[in-house]
């Protein structure tokens, strides 16, 4: 784990100035106090932009810029980055990534591609322009340059006094549990929250390797993986990290909840792990401190295209 702190420090170095310090605070949830941080305040609404930055920052560049395929989030975190270091950037992108983080990449100046199918096909499609360019492919999150930009948010927020004993958060392909696995070891529990139909992680562990799943429901677009990231699989099995499951019913109810309670509007992706602590999916025991990551804002449709009234 030293290296992995080591490089994860080294990052946050890299990426000062560039990435949002998000804000830390706490709520109260059934009587018991939660700490919360806020990323989906971070630039582009999603945690993405610190594995974005430490990549392009670290990794040589060639003439071609750089390529990402992405569900949206990491896509925009990436066209945000290089349009800011004046690289060039193509962000290939499935069409059920949905028009609010389409347009999000659109205003970055990037080149948007739109993919027909899901995550796996924008890949595909990725890859072939990485070979055929010669640009650099930036990994949504099976990468150790994007893994360590993502651990900067967890060394961030025990800046920031995190106290928690256990840390609730969503998962993906793995960049983000991963980088929070990488810093914080077995100093407290990471609980890594799946939604019940797009659970790449559960089923790696469960079949003792990353394996292939079926991707749908209202989260698909930020955490439907098909498959989980080596890094954050080699991590969660070394560490026994525990995963929960969570109903799409619950990850909108924790949308709402977000917005009525804390006037917070989070994507589905963004409110999967409230959604395991306020559904019971995840039951802390009797004076467990717990906290809750929030880790994404790009809602879809975004409000603020469909016009005002009164």
């Amino acid at each position: 784990m030293t290296q992995w702190r080591d490089a994860i420090a080294a990052a946050a170095d890299r990426i000062s100035g560039h990435a949002r310090v998000t804000p830390a605070g706490s709520v109260t949830i059934d009587g018991a106090e939660v700490q919360i941080k806020f990323e989906q305040m971070q630039h582009t609404g999603s945690f993405k932009v610190r594995g974005a930055f430490n990549s392009l920052l670290s990794l040589p560049i060639p003439d071609a810029g750089v390529v990402a395929a992405s569900g949206g989030n990491h896509g925009a975190a990436v066209a945000h980055a290089a349009a800011s270091l004046g690289i060039p950037a193509h962000i290939f992108v499935p069409e059920m990534a949905g028009p609010s983080k389409i347009a999000l990449i659109e205003r970055t100046g990037a080149t948007l591609h739109v993919v027909p199918g899901a995550y796996a096909d924008a890949l595909a499609a990725a890859r072939a322009h990485e070979a055929e360019t010669g640009a650099a492919q930036i990994h949504a999150y099976d990468a150790e340059a994007t893994v360590a930009g993502q651990g900067t948010l967890m060394r961030e927020w025990e800046a920031q006094g995190l106290d928690a004993d256990t840390v609730l958060i969503g998962v993906g392909g793995g960049g983000l549990v991963g980088g929070a696995l990488a810093w914080t070891g077995r100093t407290r529990k990471i609980v890594a929250v799946e939604p019940a139909l797009s659970c790449c992680l559960h089923s790696a562990l469960s079949a003792g390797e990353p394996v292939d799943v079926e991707v749908s429901g209202v989260a698909a677009n930020s955490l439907g993986a098909k498959r989980v990231g080596q890094i954050c699989f080699d991590l969660a099995r070394d560490l026994g990290t525990s995963v929960t499951l969570v109903r799409d019913d619950a990850i909108t109810q924790a949308q709402l909840w977000a917005w009525q309670e804390l006037r917070q509007m989070l994507e589905p992706g963004g409110a999967a792990a409230l959604a395991a602590l306020l559904s019971g999916a995840y039951a802390p025991q009797p004076g467990e401190k717990v906290a809750v990551l929030l880790c994404g804002g790009n809602v879809a449709p975004d409000p603020m295209t469909a016009g005002t009234s009164g």
